[in-house]
């Protein structure tokens, strides 16, 4: 039987990271995987648009989920080796590495998300990962990120958004999700090794 994926945030700002190709390669040899770009530069780009264009927040949402996109575009340029998907079927195909997914067409128009800045890339990584039923939940942020260590050992989703780490929506998307969330910085290999292989023990929940 096909086990259920792992979805794996990868943070657009690991674009401007020294060794982006690397990670892509690492991960792109786990068959079980689905990286979800994050918006990187082309999201913050938005950010600083909208107010210079007095621009809505729906307008920003669309605008921010197609920065995703282009980050996808980005890492599908950085290693060929992984296979883009744009629809739940070409998700759950089998396939020889990773997947990534191109979010426009599944994102654009969902109506059970908020066009809000509130929700991020990493609370569309969830919402996919709940909509696939994954088992786990991988937010891999840039290296040196400042984790604080109390906030990663419990039920602490709300002071991790406080604290800029995770976005505003997390924490009550997270409230229906089943699987488990795993934080680690790109730099930690032993930690993203463990996240990958079984994730025991490192739910921030």
């Amino acid at each position: 039987m096909r086990q259920s994926p792992v979805i794996v945030k990868i943070g657009g700002s690991l674009l401007s990271a020294a060794a982006p190709r690397l990670l892509l390669q690492r991960l792109a040899a786990e068959r079980r995987v689905i990286l979800v770009p994050g918006g990187g530069v082309f999201a913050d780009a938005v950010r600083d648009a909208q107010p210079r264009l007095d621009l809505t927040d729906a307008a920003c949402h669309a605008m921010a989920i197609l920065a995703m996109e282009q980050t996808a575009f980005a890492l599908a340029d950085l290693c060929p080796a992984l296979a883009g998907c744009r629809t739940e079927a070409e998700l759950a195909a089998p396939r020889a590495g990773a997947a990534l997914w191109f979010p426009a067409a599944m994102l654009l128009g969902a109506p059970d998300i908020a066009e809000s800045w509130d929700v991020t890339s990493d609370s569309l990584a969830l919402w996919l990962a709940h909509r696939l039923g994954a088992p786990r939940l991988i937010l891999v942020k840039a290296p040196g990120a400042t984790v604080p260590g109390e906030l990663v050992h419990g039920d602490r989703l709300e002071a991790l958004a406080a604290a800029g780490i995770l976005d505003r929506a997390f924490a009550r998307m997270a409230s229906g999700f089943a699987g488990s969330i795993v934080l680690v910085t790109a730099d930690d290999s032993a930690r993203l090794a463990a996240a990958l292989a079984t994730g025991a023990g490192m739910d921030l929940r």
